[in-house]
């Protein structure tokens, strides 16, 4: 009997390495299993043989060198402080070359200012990336060429994904493993690592800027009621009422918690309702539509396809199969 091998996930860390950032992928992808097995192979190497310097203060002896990056199927490059992608724009000549030897079919990552790597070897050029946000304005400099979207935690850019600061490296590989394998296991590993499967907003909600003045309190409590609520017609006027606001309180208070406008914050979860529906139930197309709170299967179409790039019922065959 034949096993297909296990996909292959290998950290690229360079010199200078944000410590938090390298141990996320082995702790995310290393945790996720389906009935006792592991789904991934994670490998931690450098770009050379060479022990590694971590920007904590310490250095690592690695097992792996840039040959494990020939045979790997997701590259993940953590955030760094090396010194020529972050202030000249280019790359270190064993760097180069070992970003070379990932192969043509691979997913390649970013966490945090990994992406200057990334936009330093030219993978970012005409394409949507994050960093953390602290670092965009040198980012913009640097790589004019790439789309940069400070406000967001993580963007799925297809076979180049890129996420913001520390903390965001884990939304992006929750969301890998939840492409990979559903929901169920990314929020198995999720409730292993006890952090939350999903985060609401942006990182524009962390950026150091004061909350706008007017009105008391938070809109947390009416966003958990309106999670509880979201088949209902909630618009702007219904959520301000709820939270005892006027709407252009609301509305900025809104914002700045959590990185984005009421109507786009709801869009999204209702996507991700609809999607979890897919994946664990039988239901028609236009009940889970209904259910989501998105109207109508064309509605839901037109929002999977915007989302994700598929629609609803290629959706669902492919989280039966992953499930089977």
């Amino acid at each position: 009997m034949s096993f297909e091998p296990l996909h292959r996930v290998v950290v690229l860390a360079l010199d200078g390495t944000v410590g938090y950032d390298m141990q996320i992928p082995p702790q995310i992808f290393g945790t996720a299993s389906r009935n006792g097995s592991q789904l991934y192979d994670v490998r931690i190497c450098g770009a050379d043989d060479r022990p590694v310097r971590i920007g904590a203060g310490y250095t690592a002896v690695l097992d792996h060198g840039p040959e494990a990056l020939a045979d790997a199927g997701t590259v993940i490059v953590p955030g760094t402080r090396l010194e020529e992608p972050r202030r000249h724009g280019t790359l270190p000549g064993p760097v180069a070359e070992a970003l070379s030897m990932i192969p043509a079919h691979a997913r390649v990552v970013s966490i945090c200012t990994g992406a200057f790597v990334l936009a330093a070897a030219g993978l970012l050029d005409g394409r949507r990336a994050t960093t953390h946000w602290a670092y965009a304005k040198t980012f913009r400099r640097l790589y004019p060429k790439v789309d940069l979207d400070e406000d967001v935690l993580f963007v799925d850019d297809g076979d180049v994904l890129t996420s913001a600061g520390l903390a965001a490296g884990l939304d992006l590989c929750l969301h890998i493993l939840r492409t990979d394998h559903g929901s169920e296991v990314a929020n198995r590993v999720a409730r292993f690592c006890v952090v939350p499967p999903w985060r609401d907003g942006g990182q524009s909600q962390f950026i150091d800027r004061p909350v706008p003045d007017g009105g008391e309190g938070s809109t947390a409590a009416t966003r958990a009621w309106a999670l509880r609520r979201l088949a209902e017609p909630l618009d702007l006027a219904v959520l301000a009422a709820h939270a005892r606001m006027s709407v252009r309180t609301f509305s900025r208070r809104f914002r700045a918690e959590t990185g984005l406008t009421p109507r786009a914050w709801l869009t999204q979860h209702r996507v991700q309702h609809a999607r979890h529906l897919l994946e664990s139930t039988n239901l028609p197309i236009d009940r889970v539509a209904a259910e989501s709170g998105l109207g109508s299967a064309a509605s839901l179409r037109q929002h999977l396809k915007a989302t994700i790039g598929v629609a609803p019922l290629a959706y669902r065959r492919t989280f039966a199969q992953l499930a089977g």
